[in-house]
């Protein structure tokens, strides 16, 4: 059998039994990451570099700085290590693609990439829907089908510390604001999809942009990223979600892994480094 070199592997659903105040059901995932597993790693670094910069573009975009590949992409593209708002954005854009990552590859969500690689300020976030997640329960969109689904996620990240803060609460709060937001991060994903020749993507985003005629399912997520040294159970059940505007189609999500901010700046640094 042919191993699965995909990091998503990793992301394995615990037994837990997690619930809200008001009684949401929480999906709570362990990342267990295989330091050892060099393939793995390799992989999941070039996905994650491609997320700022196709390996395509790299040379063409450094040139007239005469930085190395490694250098472009630390200096110029990533977010910084230790300065400034930069490892706060690490934080928060590699909870993004984790969660990215998990619908695409666990849940079967098409999610459109666009969202870092034109970034005018790398230490801080892109502004918009966090994530957007989309399913087609028909032909795709040249027959809309009222089974089609939309899902906008929004993520927070807590990667270091020694006392939980409470996160999914934030992600919750956030992902309300998300039905004001949804047509704007629309509209910027198809922008960047007809701007890479993509219209293909351009006419599945198109889909959800005017639902009125064939009307789709439009679901909302929160999810919080923990290291395991400040998931907490408990605080986590203290979520309340009953002001959110799509309780009925909520998604939560809480992932947690040891020593995780440490390994976010060693995704980094191979990401660079393996260019």
């Amino acid at each position: 059998m042919k191993k699965n070199t995909s990091h998503t592997a990793w992301l394995k659903r615990t037994r837990d039994k997690v619930h809200t105040a008001d009684g949401v059901a929480v999906a709570v995932y362990e990342l267990n990451i295989d330091h050892a597993d060099d393939t793995t790693l390799t992989n999941w670094a070039k996905h994650f570099r491609q997320q700022y910069c196709l390996d395509s573009q790299i040379d063409r975009q450094r040139k007239g700085t005469k930085k190395s590949r490694a250098q472009y992409l630390t200096d110029l593209v990533f977010p910084d290590k230790s300065d400034d708002f930069g490892p706060a954005t690490r934080s928060g854009d590699f909870a993004e693609i984790l969660i990215a990552d998990l619908l695409e590859h666990q849940l079967s969500y098409w999610t459109p990439r666009t969202r870092y690689d034109d970034k005018l300020v790398r230490n801080e976030s892109p502004k918009g829907t966090d994530v957007l997640g989309f399913k087609f329960g028909g032909a795709g969109p040249s027959e809309p089908s009222k089974k089609d689904t939309l899902i906008s996620f929004e993520s927070k990240a807590q990667l270091s510390g020694k006392k939980a803060k409470a996160r999914l609460q934030d992600a919750v709060n956030d992902s309300a604001k998300d039905v004001y937001r949804i047509s704007e991060s629309l509209n910027a994903i198809k922008r960047r999809l007809i701007a890479r020749d993509d219209d293909q993507g351009a006419e599945r985003v198109e889909r959800f942009q005017d639902g009125l005629e064939v009307p789709y399912i439009r679901k909302s997520g929160a999810a919080a990223i923990f290291c395991s040294s400040v998931y907490d159970a408990a605080q986590i059940s203290k979520t309340d979600c009953t002001s959110h505007e799509n309780v009925g189609n909520l998604m939560l999500v809480v992932v947690h892994s040891a020593t995780l901010m440490a390994f976010v700046h060693a995704i980094y640094e191979r990401a660079a480094n393996e260019a």
